[in-house]
């Protein structure tokens, strides 16, 4: 070994071709979901936003319009009416969503630990929200539906689940509590389990009740996973289409014409794609500054197991 330093370059060196080679295959493996991001994501949101600068509709190249389609927005009163419905489904969606997800969370960690039940509650989340839609149709027809035919038996009026504008959207919003709780409730359980044992153990010497656990220890200390949780569910619970478009296609009378199907009716039944470009990036507008004030009001970036 000489005074030149020759070994430690060497070694240096060996270093930078190793960094260099794990690189090369980084780029490798993520290349394609970046393409497909590119291809998928990328380009139609810039081509979305173009499109919201004009009066395109399918038939003519369009010409460009500036901010009127969302000068437009401020005086439709059926774009109101969807905001209005969406954030009612939102509410009855998320607040049911989660209460029972909790429940049934804490009943999985603390009293169930069949994979079976788990993989029972998981059932609905993976079936198609088409077949649900489809299942659910049936299941609360006025006139032959089960649920009726049962409440008739035993005396109660048969009820137009799907036809009673007081009656359609809270429908559709418990139709998707019942097929979304039990994978919401796979989280907030697997936040739960990543609470220490000895925590538990502490307050039951301390005499605590599972009520006083839950409250106290458990969901203090699921915060960030509740946030995310709750995160997800919004965003998904705005984009609520599938239901819609199965079993009312928006009605009666507008009562479950969410903004989702609004976009969708816009863009592919009327061909108003400039229009319905500008609502969808005023609903993306809506949606990120939800996401930033949740973000904020929960504190998800800070965890109390730490």
């Amino acid at each position: 070994m000489t005074a030149t330093g020759v070994p430690g370059t060497s070694r240096s060196a060996r270093w930078k071709s190793l960094g260099r080679r794990e690189t090369r295959v980084a780029l490798l493996f993520i290349t394609p979901a970046s393409l497909g991001f590119i291809v998928f994501y990328l380009v139609p949101t810039f081509r979305g936003v173009w499109l919201s600068l004009t009066d395109y509709d399918l038939f003519s190249p369009g010409t460009f319009v500036g901010v009127d389609n969302y000068a437009k927005l401020l005086g439709d009163s059926v774009f109101f009416n969807a905001l209005g419905v969406t954030l009612e489904y939102v509410l009855i969606n998320i607040t049911l969503q989660t209460a029972l997800a909790l429940l049934l969370a804490a009943l999985m960690h603390r009293l169930a630990k069949s994979i079976v039940i788990r993989g029972i509650l998981l059932a609905p989340y993976m079936v198609s929200g088409v077949v649900v839609a489809l299942l659910w149709l049936w299941l609360l027809d006025y006139q032959i539906g089960l649920v009726n035919n049962v409440a008739e038996f035993f005396g109660l009026p048969r009820e137009a689940y799907f036809g009673d504008p007081q009656l359609a959207i809270i429908t559709v919003a418990l139709i998707n509590v019942w097929k979304s709780m039990g994978y919401t409730a796979l989280l907030l359980f697997a936040g739960l389990q990543a609470i220490p044992k000895d925590v538990y153990e502490a307050a039951s010497i301390d005499g605590a009740s599972e009520w006083k656990t839950f409250w106290r220890i458990s969901l203090p200390l699921i915060r960030p996973v509740l946030a995310l949780v709750l995160i997800i569910s919004i965003i998904g619970s705005f984009q609520i289409f599938d239901t819609i478009a199965i079993t009312t296609k928006g009605g009666p009378v507008n009562a479950t014409r969410v903004i989702y199907y609004y976009i969708y009716d816009l863009a592919f039944n009327r061909y108003d794609f400039g229009y319905a470009s500008a609502m969808a990036l005023v609903l993306f507008a809506l949606l990120m500054g939800v996401t930033l004030l949740q973000l904020r009001l929960t504190r998800a970036n800070r965890s109390d197991l730490g």
